[in-house]
C-alpha cells in the first residue's frame, strides 16, 4: 500500500454482521467516507438488504453504486476513506465470474486513503450442488486470497464477532 493508506478486508458468511464491522471502522478512519455499492440495485429480493444497509450509514456518506466498475470507481476516488461492500457481488456482475483481479488489487495499491472491503468467506460453507455455485466459490475464495496478501488487515467476522488474522509472513508457530 502507499504510504498512509490502509487496507482493510473484512471477511465473514451471510448475515454474519461483517458489514457493521466494516462500517465502524470506515466511521472510525474518519470522514469524507464513499461508499461503493457492488450489488444489483434492481433486484427485488436485494432491495431489502439494501435499505437495511443505507438505514445504518450516516447521511453524509457518499453512496455510488458502481456495479462491475470497482476499479474504475477506486481510481475516481483516490484519497478520503472508501468502503467497499460487496467483492462478492463485484464478481458475480461479470460473466462467469471473470474478473480483472490484477486491475482491482492495481487499484486498491493505488489509493492513498483508507480502503475497507466486504466479502463473503465461502471457504466454510455448505458445499455448492451446481457447477456454477462451485465455480463461484472457487473464483471469490481466489479473489479473497489475492487481496488478503496486499491487505494491512484481515478480519473474520462470524455471529457478530470479529477475530484479526494474524500475517502469514511469520509462517507457523
Amino acid at each position: 500500500m502507499t504510504t498512509g493508506a490502509r487496507l482493510t478486508l473484512v471477511l465473514g458468511g451471510t448475515r454474519s454482521g461483517k458489514s457493521v464491522v466494516a462500517e465502524r471502522i470506515a466511521t472510525d478512519a474518519g470522514a469524507p467516507v464513499t461508499y461503493l455499492a457492488t450489488g444489483p440495485s434492481d433486484d427485488d429480493g436485494f432491495a431489502d438488504r439494501i435499505a437495511e444497509h443505507r438505514s445504518r450509514r450516516p447521511a453524509d456518506w457518499v453512496t455510488i453504486e458502481c456495479g462491475a466498475g470497482l476499479a474504475e470507481a477506486l481510481r475516481a476516488h483516490p484519497s478520503g476513506t472508501v468502503l467497499v461492500d460487496s467483492l462478492g457481488t463485484w464478481l458475480s456482475a461479470h460473466h462467469d465470474f471473470a474478473a480483472d483481479t490484477a486491475d482491482l488489487i492495481a487499484a486498491l495499491r493505488s489509493r492513498t486513503g483508507t480502503t475497507v472491503l466486504v466479502s463473503d468467506e465461502v471457504g466454510l460453507s455448505v458445499h455448492p450442488p451446481t457447477s456454477l455455485g462451485r465455480r463461484f466459490v472457487d473464483a471469490l475464495g481466489s479473489l479473497n486470497q489475492a487481496v488478503a496478501a496486499v491487505a494491512d488487515d484481515v478480519a473474520l467476522v462470524v455471529a457478530g464477532r470479529t477475530m484479526w488474522l494474524p500475517s502469514d509472513e511469520a509462517g507457523p508457530r
